[in-house]
């Protein structure tokens, strides 16, 4: 009966696919960055396969690109760069993630996870940094006039990312870290264990909040590098 019910949405082959991080960076002065872990999330009732694609698969190595998820849990899929080079840099390059039920071959849902090669970690935060500089001045200069034009409603349009979105991205990014139940080996209290749909939705509200920032705000977010470093 539960199949039954469930049929007509699988079969149209548009079912969501949560992962996380959804953008891969490695940079080449930092080995730690060159081994990446995915994180494949399977909310449903039911057992799901999974297959890593690649547009440049001479570039990774990828551990099980193949795979299932049991219901209710999740998977972590390692990636790792063989091949850098500096002619590589800033090549924006795709893996897609097709998942199945495990009695069809039809893929029922997929989702594609960019990922970057850059020459250095440093350089890129200096970058960002003066970035963050210049914007911070065309923002006070834009302030300033409009001021001379009594037009203090506007303001608001141009002040960044509120105190709200980044406390919340820093929750979820730390819900993100903390151990999932069922985990034995871990020094974290067990009332801390969070639940593999407690973990989605803290994915899904970062995802939903970072893509709303990039449009919305001129000040970037921390990028997700930081938070997928520390979990390696």
């Amino acid at each position: 009966m539960q199949q039954q019910k469930r049929q007509p949405e699988l079969v149209e082959g548009n079912l969501p696919v949560f992962v996380f991080p959804t953008e891969l960076i490695f940079y080449a002065d930092d080995q730690s960055t060159h081994k990446q872990v995915l994180t494949l999330y399977n909310p449903y009732e039911f057992a799901l396969k999974f297959k890593v694609l690649c547009t440049t698969p001479n570039k990774y190595a990828v551990v099980d690109a193949t795979g299932a998820v049991k219901p209710q849990c999740c998977v972590d899929i390692v990636i790792r760069h063989r091949d850098v080079r500096s002619s590589y840099y800033g090549v924006i390059d795709k893996f897609r993630l097709q998942v199945s039920e495990q009695s069809q071959r039809k893929a029922l849902g997929k989702k594609e996870i960019i990922a970057t090669l850059l020459p250095s970690a440093k350089e890129q935060q200096q970058q960002k940094e003066e970035e963050e500089k210049r914007i911070k001045e065309h923002l006070a200069e834009s302030v300033f006039f409009e001021q001379t034009l009594c037009q203090p409603e506007n303001r608001t349009a141009s002040s960044g990312p509120s105190l709200l979105t980044v406390f919340l991205g820093i929750v979820c990014i730390a819900a993100l870290m903390l151990p999932t139940l069922g985990e034995m080996e871990s020094l974290v209290p067990l009332y801390l264990h969070l639940s593999v749909n407690q973990k989605l939705v803290a994915a899904y509200v970062l995802d939903s909040k970072n893509s709303h920032s990039k449009l919305n705000s001129p000040v970037p977010l921390l990028s997700r590098k930081e938070d997928l470093k520390e979990r390696s």
